[in-house]
């Protein structure tokens, strides 16, 4: 794994605020000890959960957004290292592995234009690279049992997500995205905003079902591309759960559950669905943070959750320099799975 950066225990002491008489999520965790294998680790180790970041936004810049989602992975571990040890939730449940090595490829992308074509190639190649990465990690992890807990980055990675997990799994999954874009878009070289549309043409993707969707942001021809899959893709729009009432939130995600459920699927979290995050792609109008926090809940229950990807944050956006405001969020997101995914019922 020459494309990954472990997480030591130092690093998680340097971010770690210690306070006599309470116990911190950052004196629990485990990370990979120092000349140690971190595959061999993982497999030994009790833990069910694997935290793992991917700070870019090349795959953002691919798809015209704002730069910026690259910070989210610092923030929020930050924020999950300070998180109570508590009987509510367990730091020892979960293995901080690091982060993927992308360094170069952001090094690469700071001079290049979306706006010219040569360059739209070139960024749309680095993604290709970064899909290779993510994959192979994620496949190393879901082949040993574990759980990928992913933050950062750009929606493109949902297609490492989905391809990794998939491979590991030896079948074809399923994906259940929280957002206000479909990121189903035409075949046009890899970006942000296509990383669903690859993983179904490919055969990774089985079912897919986007919970959210903003009827103003969804063009015409995703919604075509949408109606030729004979069903395998289905979504519901905020718009008719929240502001027309025509749906409601609750019966929205037992139906998409009742979709997806027969095979292993991944939650993929788009913070761009919520008001007011900063993001490549903020919204005034969306979902609450209590109603996302329910999604991840629900989701996480059943048996078949086989990963979670919160992606799309982008602390280094935030005008009031309330950085740590995503990370906190993130953490909540983070715990949320774990506590529902723990006492999974299999439903």
């Amino acid at each position: 794994m020459e494309k990954f950066l472990p997480f030591t225990i130092n690093d998680l002491a340097k971010v770690t605020n210690h306070r006599s008489g309470e116990i911190k999520f950052g004196e629990k965790m485990l990370t990979v000890p120092v000349g140690t294998n971190p595959i061999s680790f993982v497999k030994n180790t009790d833990a069910k959960y694997v935290l793992l970041g991917i700070p870019e936004d090349i795959g953002i810049r691919a798809n015209f957004g704002r730069p910026g989602a690259a910070s989210a992975w610092n923030e929020a571990i930050k924020s999950i290292a300070n998180i109570q040890h508590n009987r509510f939730c367990k730091g020892n449940q979960i293995v901080v592995l690091g982060q993927i090595n992308v360094s170069e490829e952001m090094e690469e992308v700071e001079n290049l234009d979306f706006h010219n074509m040569d360059d739209r190639v070139k960024l749309s190649q680095l993604v290709k690279k970064i899909d290779k990465d993510v994959s192979h990690i994620i496949f190393s992890i879901v082949k040993l049992g574990k759980i990928p807990i992913i933050i950062g980055g750009g929606h493109n990675n949902a297609y490492g997500n989905i391809k990794g997990t998939a491979l590991a799994k030896g079948k074809p999954i399923n994906a259940i995205n929280f957002d206000a874009h479909s990121d189903f878009r035409i075949l046009e070289g890899r970006h942000s905003g296509n990383g669903f549309s690859y993983a179904y043409e490919e055969g990774f993707l089985k079912k897919y079902f986007v919970f959210g969707l903003h009827e103003n942001y969804t063009s015409k021809s995703v919604l075509d591309i949408i109606k030729k899959t004979d069903d395998r893709v289905r979504y519901v729009t905020y718009d008719s759960i929240n502001i027309r009432k025509e749906k409601d939130f609750y019966q929205e995600m037992v139906d998409a559950l009742e979709f997806i459920k027969l095979e292993s699927y991944g939650i993929e979290i788009d913070l761009d669905a919520i008001p007011n995050i900063a993001s490549s792609a903020m919204t005034l109008s969306g979902f609450s943070v209590e109603e996302l926090r329910q999604f991840v809940s629900f989701f996480a229950k059943n048996k078949n959750a086989s990963y979670i990807h919160i992606c799309e944050g982008a602390p280094d956006l935030d005008i009031d320099k309330n950085n740590h405001l995503i990370g906190k969020l993130i953490g909540y997101l983070v715990t949320d799975f774990i506590k529902s995914n723990s006492n999974k019922n299999g439903l």
